[in-house]
């Protein structure tokens, strides 16, 4: 196979390590990263226990942007962070990194869900991330105004057929002046036109565009017509510039909403006998905690109607009710020196995303492993099942395991796993689980 080849190869660059091996340095460790908040102790205790209570029944065993993102990111975190300077407040969404917890604050292992601005870099809470990412999208008009006007269409418009309709509208009305380019008619576009009217001018962020091409608004006479009607009519620089019109209905046509990313919130932690111990906050569950409780208790009124035999349409309405309890899930990898890798991820992401988590963090990232549920059950990384199919929701302690094959190479080599899987960056910000 031709893992094994590379790690023939690479075997002497320090993969694997015979002898004594490494270990983690020792010292103080970093202090946390994140703190986090302290709520009041009625409602908030409520909550925890509800959330508990959610926890230690999933213990039981069941079955791309229009344009450069890079040069829009940079000039739009600029932007930002200027405004922020001007207005005196530097505490204002635009910082990438989770806020800092009150004093005083409940030890939560996540202080919450939060998400990364695509354009910016920003660290957001949920009710922050609509807000923020269009006032990126809006100072970026200054410096790139069809970029700016192409994320404003596809992202302040939430109706994605109406958005679908109102593009290919304008993608026609481009063609036409590019494939007629002599025919005067097809350079100006009548705005009280009532496909115009129906499918553009409703749609945010279509004039912007419509300007920012090229066109400008003008009074015409109409034939047969007292007065004169608004159209928009394409400039003779547009005129001469037809590959630029082209490009941009491309980009037009390719582009996808701006949306905030979940930022994963990884941490590392030294080995502890509390690995399988989580405390999530209350925003990882679609229920309220007071509709948590509910459900507990109605469950537990019902335990005599679990040994009656259920039909299938039964089981698989219920299991489809429990797969929507929950948002989010923190996901905990328990690594052969026991060493913890914990994230946040969406509790309908695919299994693959894990894996990718867990690759990226390693410091020999070509090596072959498997991820192991409690019990032992492999988690495929090439089957299609999401997190809260697979009972890894609201939370779960998986374990790392190198493939069998790469174990069996290693050893025949005369050579033992490298102890320190991590990379050294990661494992610089190690943290104690408490």
């Amino acid at each position: 196979m031709q893992w094994r080849g590379v790690w023939r190869a690479s075997a002497a660059e320090g993969a694997v390590r015979t002898g004594s091996r490494e270990k983690a340095p020792k010292g103080k460790p970093n202090q946390l990263a994140l703190q986090h908040p302290r709520q009041g102790p009625t409602d908030e205790a409520q909550m925890a226990a509800a959330a508990a209570l959610a926890r230690l029944e999933q213990r039981q065993p069941r079955a791309r942007g229009p344009v450069s993102q890079d040069s829009i990111r940079n000039q739009v975190r600029k932007e930002l962070q200027a405004e922020a300077t001007v207005g005196g407040s530097p505490e204002a969404p635009g910082s990438n990194m989770v806020p800092e917890a009150k004093e005083g604050s409940t030890n939560l292992l996540v202080p919450g869900v939060y998400f990364t601005c695509p354009l910016t870099g920003a660290i957001l809470r949920k009710d922050q991330r609509d807000t923020h990412i269009k006032e990126a999208i809006l100072s970026h008009f200054s410096t790139d105004p069809v970029a700016a006007s192409i994320m404003k269409i596809h992202t302040f418009n939430k109706d994605r057929d109406r958005v679908k309709l109102g593009v290919d509208t304008i993608a026609k009305y481009l063609d036409n002046i590019h494939l007629h380019p002599e025919e005067e008619k097809y350079q100006k576009i009548k705005l009280q036109n009532k496909v115009f009217q129906e499918r553009i001018n409703c749609l945010e962020g279509t004039h912007e565009f419509f300007e920012a091409i090229g066109f400008q608004k003008a009074l015409l006479p109409v034939p047969d017509q007292e007065g004169p009607e608004e159209f928009y009519v394409l400039s003779e620089t547009a005129l001469t510039q037809p590959q630029s019109l082209e490009r941009h209905k491309e980009q037009l046509l390719s582009a996808e909403p701006v949306r905030a990313t979940l930022a994963r919130q990884r941490r590392v932690f030294r080995p502890s006998p509390l690995a399988s111990q989580f405390d999530v906050p209350a925003d990882f569950f679609n229920l309220t905690a007071e509709e948590v409780k509910r459900e507990q208790r109605l469950r537990a009124e019902a335990v005599e109607r679990l040994s009656v035999l259920r039909t299938k349409a039964m089981r698989e309405k219920e299991e489809q009710r429990e797969m929507r309890k929950y948002s989010y899930t923190l996901l905990r990898v328990r690594l052969p020196d026991g060493c913890l890798l914990q994230g946040t991820f969406y509790a309908r992401e695919r299994v693959a995303a894990l894996y990718t988590f867990v690759r990226e963090a390693l410091q020999n990232d070509w090596l072959p492993f498997e991820l192991l549920a409690s019990g032992g059950q492999k988690l495929s990384e090439d089957e299609n099942l999401a997190f809260n199919e697979c009972g890894l929701v609201p939370s779960a302690l998986l374990t790392f395991s190198w493939d069998a094959a790469v174990l069996e190479d290693i050893r025949a080599a005369g050579a033992e796993p490298d102890s320190s899987l991590l990379k050294p960056e990661l494992l610089s910000a190690i943290e104690k689980l408490s």
